[in-house]
């Protein structure tokens, strides 16, 4: 079996609860992953004040950040995001031109992803993952607090698997120490969580070792 990272999910509506967030999470993960949102796709909007990042990213040495843009236009803000210091950026192929953000982003030294929702059919998202680093299933409903896992979802990272061996898979939404065995087995070598991780009252560390030894 491949190898599995696990990754910290931050989705945070103001500056000091996300800076809150990573702060509490940093020491436990090497990679944590951003969502931003500006309500354009019909999901509540999260922290786009770019202006700070590049020092929070920078009081983190040790930890390697990635932003999921859920977003009609994802595109304006590659920049902003590359700048700042984030090593992957994620386009969701249900903006308005997934397109045009992979021309944008070439053009900047950072690993390229593409996600798919969960409502999404795999036939959407198989053209781009010829061109991207990596593909994240959604594995819930984008947007959800607490996501509710899907497991229609499981079928699409077979699907992948099996298609593109060496892809790697991330799924994102609904992970817990019962969901995730099922992801893994299908072939997801990068697992995003985010309740379970922060509210588990075993702790942090906890958490974060049941998903990785199931």
């Amino acid at each position: 079996m491949a190898e599995i990272d696990i990754i910290a999910g931050v989705s945070e509506k103001d500056w000091e609860s996300f800076a809150g967030k990573v702060s509490e999470i940093a020491s436990y993960v090497s990679w944590i992953h951003v969502v931003v949102s500006d309500g354009t796709m019909g999901v509540d909007a999260t922290i786009t004040d770019f202006s700070k990042l590049s020092e929070l990213l920078d009081t983190y040495p040790n930890v390697s950040f990635e932003a999921r843009l859920l977003t009609a236009t994802p595109e304006k803000y590659v920049r902003f995001l590359a700048d700042a210091g984030f090593k992957r950026l994620i386009v969701h192929v249900e903006s308005n031109d997934p397109r045009r953000f992979l021309d944008e982003v070439k053009f900047d030294e950072v690993e390229v992803g593409i996600a798919m929702d969960g409502a999404t059919e795999i036939e959407e998202v198989e053209p781009f993952l010829e061109e991207v680093d990596f593909v994240v299933v959604m594995t819930a409903e984008a947007g959800e607090a607490i996501g509710t896992f899907l497991p229609e979802a499981v079928e699409k990272v077979k699907r992948i698997r099996q298609n593109f061996p060496d892809l790697p898979i991330e799924v994102v939404g609904g992970i817990t120490d019962t969901t995730v065995k099922t992801v893994k087995d299908a072939g997801a070598t990068r697992i995003v969580s985010s309740s379970f991780v922060f509210q588990n009252s075993h702790g942090i560390a906890d958490a974060i070792s049941a998903l990785e030894n199931v």
